[in-house]
């Protein structure tokens, strides 16, 4: 564990990386709350459904954290059910800005409504796949992987695409939850994770693998989401046994790179035709992005032909 030099992990807004080299395996923590609460709060759904797209901002943290990507990483959800579409968008760190996280969700609120109490994921999302693109800023071709939906929920789908993209054994625990405070109508949300994964050149035996990945299946919601509880005292309850390493903490935040200049040169290439409704009687139009909810107000002269 941890190092005199070493230098704690904040209680959220973090990925924990660590490894268990005796083992041969290795894995990833995560902690999100000002990050989640913000990315999850431009579209205020139900709990269950936002639920889900609190786990896939966890699962992306996790996902392009491993990657070490210098570009975007998209985690993506599309199915027939409710929850017909879930985004997360992640950002690799640059320049002074750390790692950061968008998302958005959609949501049929009369099928939603037509739903029985308790929801199951299989119920909310129903049939479909998840997708998670790689776009690396330079040297590397994107890449798309796409598996299906487990009615399990997104961990366990996860999992299915890490089996066949990586054929690597990997076991994922997500959560996500409210935090209600005095005086606020809106609870804000955290969300969490923990991954365990072999390494390419494990050493691991089967039984190590089938005894920490059940140590791992014993994590609870509260541990992974709980900033009172230290990420290394969790690592140290499952894996002391196993002389488990941490490695620097990596930060999170939430990021939303929209901006009007591009919403503007996307409607310059427009028609005339194509764009006549789009503006409010006083000629403005007004954009409004579905990750962070910020109204971008495009006037006539910003859209119109360049000289």
């Amino acid at each position: 564990m941890p190092d005199n030099d070493y230098s704690p992990a904040p209680a959220a807004d973090f990925v924990l990386p660590f490894d268990l080299p005796d083992v041969g395996l290795r894995g990833r923590m995560v902690r999100l709350e000002e990050s989640s609460a913000r990315a999850l709060s431009a579209h205020v759904l139900p709990e269950a459904a936002t639920r889900v797209a609190g786990e896939t901002l966890a699962l992306a943290a996790i996902l392009g954290t491993s990657l070490k990507l210098d570009g975007r990483l998209t985690v993506q959800t599309k199915s027939d059910g409710p929850l017909d579409l879930v985004t997360v968008d992640y950002y690799g760190a640059e320049n002074d800005l750390a790692i950061g996280l968008r998302s958005y969700a959609r949501l049929d609120r009369e099928r939603f409504d037509e739903l029985s109490v308790p929801i199951s994921f299989d119920e909310l999302a129903g049939d479909g796949a998840l997708a998670i693109t790689i776009e690396p800023k330079r040297g590397q071709q994107s890449y798309q992987g796409i598996v299906g939906l487990s009615p399990a929920g997104i961990a366990a789908s996860a999992e299915t695409y890490f089996a066949q993209s990586e054929q690597l054994p990997t076991a994922l625990r997500l959560a996500a939850g409210p935090v209600f405070s005095a005086g606020m109508r809106e609870p804000r949300w955290r969300a969490g994770g923990i991954m365990l994964q072999a390494t390419p050149e494990g050493r691991g035996s089967e039984d190590d693998w089938e005894r920490l990945s059940q140590f791992l299946s014993t994590v609870e919601d509260i541990e992974l989401l709980d900033t009172s509880l230290r990420a290394e005292q969790l690592l140290w309850r499952l894996f002391h046994e196993d002389e488990a390493r941490v490695l620097p903490v990596e930060l999170v935040s939430f990021r939303c790179p929209c901006d009007r200049g591009r919403i503007a040169d996307v409607l310059r290439s427009y028609s005339e035709s194509d764009r006549e409704g789009l503006a409010d009687p006083d000629g403005i139009i007004r954009a409004r992005c579905e990750f962070c909810g910020r109204v971008h107000m495009v006037a006539p002269k910003d859209i119109a032909p360049r000289e």
